[in-house]
């Protein structure tokens, strides 16, 4: 990703400070963190599979609890 100076008197502070604005509301970051190791399309589904079931686990738990409250 390239970055020009807008102006003749832009510093390069507030050209750095352009830059990274630009990476966070892209969110190239944690893109990139993502792609670092490639995961196959089944292990991905397992993943959202376990942490679903997780979530529901939890969700019947805190209804329970309310519950007996």
């Amino acid at each position: 990703m390239a970055v020009k100076k807008k102006y003749k008197t832009e510093s390069f502070e507030s050209m750095m400070k352009r830059f990274k604005k630009n990476v966070e509301k892209r969110d190239l970051i944690n893109e990139v963190k993502r792609r670092e190791h490639y995961i196959k399309s089944s292990t991905k589904t397992k993943l959202a599979k376990e942490i679903a079931k997780k979530r529901e686990k939890r969700r019947q738990e805190d209804q329970n609890v309310n519950r007996s409250a």
